[in-house]
């Protein structure tokens, strides 16, 4: 690990040496960055928080079209797309969550516009005419109010303009990408400008189906989106910003390769199927039985007055109003094999959110500046999801329980069928393609928070900053689900499991134990149930009705004992009922709260030269899992059972089957030390932080479901950088990254590979473990960026540009639970273009232009033990592009 122990020490050094020669300095770097990162229009280097600002015209020119692909040039920022295009993980310093479970909101705040989603289904190619997006990294609880404890992603665009301007553009890229989008704004009367924008894209998967599949090619493009808006000046000291805006998604997501083949594989491929990856890792190719249906309706309507209040003494007032509604539709096959496994997964949610902002800003001079204000979030989410059963599934599961089970009844061939027989069901009851689960989910999240902030200007260059907020979360969630899984609710730890037993040895005994079968006990009589009666009851003597209680007494033990005979079966009983809640123990509720503050202090070294010194905190509220595998908690065992709740195979002594409901909040908090400097040739920011967050909310999935749970603590210490360079006219140079060292430092019963060296150090194969003092999965030591951009004159009339840039991230374990399978980062990417005199423009670009390849995530196989299946990274793209501005 990289010793960043010692890197607040090191980095304290590096800004007293780059404070040294700032006196120097002429004249400042010549592009003024604007940043509303405190809520206020100030400079980037007058503001004392750790933000990195990516320009419209560097998301432009990189042909920037998504916001994952904005991680290319922002090194503290990472997304990751998970099972849909619904499933988006911000991450920032290497804290985020919130991907596959929709009751985990994000620990990385969005804002668009001023407005909160809250959920990251949103892509920068829905919002034309783009001014910026601000990246804020550390917890932002303090001005920004809901879940904000890892950063901040805050997306401005402009506003309409009085001037009549806009552009057209289209595009053309390998798998048929094929793009289009326009923008117009201008006035229609004195004080009234509108605009109007919007765009459409669609691109041929670059996973092929193999052959004898159904699938499609997976990893497609079809997403349109439209954006209206209405500026409203009636006077110098209002306004009001209305915004109506719209998009769509429909699409084939997402593809997945093989990283691990485990032990299930030749079970698989003996039933006649396979998996996809194992002809090659990155040979994007998939195993699906059909298309996903994968659609996103996302709209909603923003309102944003401003006004200066003069009679208040130099006071702003601003209101930003929202509803948002959002709906989405995932339907797949999802076994990641060619067989049919499971015939469906699905999951479809409605989302509607209300926001108020409320705030007052000081505008007047004088040393003191504040700003007051008042967030509400009201939003409701209601969830149907399920499974169904594939055909294939029984074959599979034999094949499974004949591996497992170290007990097989009769001649029969199949586990299965046995204790089917033994236990009067029909053949073929157990994991028939009828078995389904359907589940719904409501959570009603009411929220609102108090904020404040003031700087003081102690002198003409010292500057003091203290804030605070107070936020209130409740939350109301209910839940139920209809299962029909037989097998996954046998006793098989009990009387049903004692039956299994018991049958097999009054049929076949056991010599090693010296126990004889029904048959040899009893000179010969046969085995049935009408004999079994008799000789239970003493009808053929004392002798044989010892014999009987005997093997029943044994067979009860064993049925108990977690590694008996059965044990290799119990993990087949993956879907067990589930208890729904609200009910009388549970009432399924929770209600957080917390003070957050924030304390600068803030020293102008010279025209050139900020420092700054801070420390914040973070909060996030209570998570539900919203799923299948939300299980009652342990600690109510006792009085789920005492009121006659608990279903079968729920165990209140071993705690098998409870799980949990909820996690519980996380809270952050963060220390800092950040150089801002301007210089004639460039500017340079710097950053040292040493950040925790407590509680983290950890959500993972295991092979037949998702643990949610608050890690104890995970911390990071390191530094983060931006630099931009201009050696000569025309030439920009961008360096950024971050070094840091991240740990959990206290993660106990963590999700761990079941069977592992980490789940069995405390003597119990559960799929728990310990993993205080490990580096977290999916968080890099080093992440860093370069880039390069030369801006010139052909001629007179045409101008032109390339640029290129590079993201660099060393190895590090994808997932916690999946140990051996790495993701490293090694791409760059190009563009180059001209500018004609009359409004025309033609850009030629490439991202991954190498085709590196790397895995950007990962997962245990479903229901196969021991295989990984992971998410290649996007290949090689690369189109032209031309636009038309007037």
């Amino acid at each position: 690990m990289i010793k960043t122990r010692s890197l607040l020490a090191t980095s304290t050094a590096t800004l007293a040496l780059l404070a040294a020669p700032a006196a120097y300095a002429q004249d400042n770097f010549e592009d003024e960055v604007i940043v509303t990162a405190t809520k206020r229009q100030t400079t980037l280097q007058d503001t004392p928080v750790a933000v990195s600002v990516t320009s419209a015209d560097v998301i432009e020119k990189a042909q920037i079209l998504d916001i994952k692909d904005l991680q290319s040039v922002v090194p503290t920022f990472r997304v990751s797309q998970l099972q849909n295009s619904a499933n988006s993980t911000l991450v920032i310093r290497g804290f985020g969550n919130g991907g596959n479970n929709i009751g985990i909101e994000p620990s990385v705040g969005l804002f668009i516009d001023g407005v909160y989603r809250s959920r990251a289904a949103a892509q920068i190619v829905d919002l034309p005419n783009l001014q910026r997006v601000e990246v804020l990294s550390g917890p932002q609880s303090t001005l920004f109010g809901k879940n904000a404890s890892a950063g901040v992603v805050s997306v401005i665009t402009n506003e309409p303009s009085f001037d009549t301007e806009g552009y057209i553009e289209g595009g053309y890229g390998n798998y048929n990408l094929m793009y289009a989008k326009g923008y117009i704004t201008g006035a229609i009367g004195e004080d009234v400008a509108v605009s109007l924008g919007g765009g459409l894209q669609k691109r041929d998967g670059y996973f092929e189906e193999a052959p004898g599949t159904t699938g499609g090619n997976f990893n497609d493009l079809n997403r349109f989106n439209i954006r209206a808006q209405a500026l409203w000046t009636p006077t110098d000291d209002f306004s009001a910003r209305l915004i109506l805006d719209r998009s769509t998604i429909d699409e084939n997501c997402c593809g997945t390769t093989t990283a691990v083949a485990g032990p299930t594989v030749p079970i698989i491929q003996a039933l006649g199927g396979t998996l996809p990856g194992l002809g090659g890792t990155f040979n994007y190719v998939t195993a699906a039985n059909r298309a996903t249906q994968n659609e996103i309706d996302d709209q909603g309507v923003s309102l944003q007055l401003e006004k200066d209040l003069e009679w208040m003494g130099g006071v702003n007032f601003t209101s930003i109003t929202s509803y948002r509604q959002n709906d989405s539709a995932y339907s797949s096959d999802n076994d990641f094999t060619s067989l049919r496994l499971l015939d469906d997964v699905f999951q479809d949610v409605e989302i509607d959110t209300f926001t108020q902002e409320f705030r007052i800003a000081s505008t007047g001079s004088g040393p003191l500046s504040w700003l007051v204000g008042g967030f509400y979030f009201d939003e409701s989410i209601d969830q149907n999801s399920g499974l169904q059963y594939g055909p294939d599934l029984r074959g599979y599961i034999d094949a499974l329980g004949s591996q497992g089970a170290s007990l097989v009844l009769g001649p029969q061939a199949s586990p299965l069928f046995g204790i089917e027989q033994v236990l009067g069901f029909a053949q073929g009851t157990f994991f028939n393609e009828n078995v389904t689960t359907d589940e719904n989910f409501a959570q009603e999240n009411e929220s609102f928070s108090l904020f404040a902030n003031f700087d003081y200007e102690v002198t003409d260059r010292l500057t003091l900053t203290v804030g605070g907020a107070y936020v209130e979360d409740e939350k109301n969630v209910s839940a139920s689900t209809t299962n029909n899984d037989v097998f996954s609710n046998l006793t098989l730890t009990g009387a049903q499991g004692t039956t299994v037993i018991a049958t097999g040895l009054f049929l076949d005994g056991n010599a090693a134990a010296g126990v004889p079968s029904f048959s040899q006990a009893l000179g010969g009589l046969p085995f049935n149930a009408t004999n079994l009666g008799l000789a239970a009851s003493g009808a053929f003597g004392p002798a044989a009705a010892g014999y009987v209680a005997l093997v029943q007494g044994a067979s009860a033990g064993l049925a108990a004992d977690p590694n008996g005979p059965l044990s290799g079966l119990l993990d087949l009983q993956f879907q067990p009922q589930f208890l729904a809640f609200p009910n009388s123990v549970e009432d399924g509720r929770t209600k957080d709260d917390d003070f957050t503050y924030t304390l600068k202090a803030a020293y102008e070294v010279s025209d050139n030269l900020n420092v700054y010194a801070s420390t914040s905190t973070g909060f996030k509220s209570s998570s539900w899992n919203l799923t299948r595998d939300s299980r009652p908690f342990a600690t109510s065992g006792a009085a789920l059972q005492t009121a006659g709740l608990l279903p079968n195979n729920y165990n209140v002594t071993t705690g098998r089957n409870f799980g949990t409901r909820f996690a519980g909040p996380e809270e952050a908090t963060v220390y800092e030390l950040g150089l801002k400097a301007r210089f004639e040739w460039g500017a340079i920011n710097i950053a040292a932080f040493d950040q925790t967050i407590t509680g983290f909310q950890s959500t993972i999935f295991q092979g037949t479901g998702f643990v949610l749970a608050n890690a104890g603590s995970q911390s990071t210490q390191g530094i983060e950088f931006d630099t931009t360079i201009k050696p000569v006219d025309g030439l920009t140079l961008g360096f950024s990254g971050i070094l840091q060292d991240p740990v959990y430092d206290d993660y106990q019963n963590a999700p761990v590979v079941e069977g592992g060296a980490l789940d069995l150090a405390d003597g119990v194969e559960d799929g728990s473990g310990d993993l205080s003092g490990a580096q977290p999965g999916g968080i890099n030591e080093v992440s860093l960026s370069f880039s390069g951009q030369y801006d010139f004159d052909l001629t007179d009339s045409i101008e032109a540009f390339v640029r290129a840039d590079y993201q660099y991230e060393d190895e590090v374990q994808v997932v916690d639970n999946i140990p051996g399978v790495t993701r490293d980062t090694s791409f760059v990417n190009a563009a180059m273009g001209i500018s004609l005199e009359n409004g025309l423009d033609v850009r030629f670009w490439g991202r991954n232009i190498f085709n590196h390849e790397t895995l950007t995530s990962g997962f245990p196989g479903v229901v196969q033990s021991g295989t990984v299946s992971s998410y290649p990274n996007q290949p090689r793209t690369y189109g032209v592009s031309l636009r038309k501005n007037f």
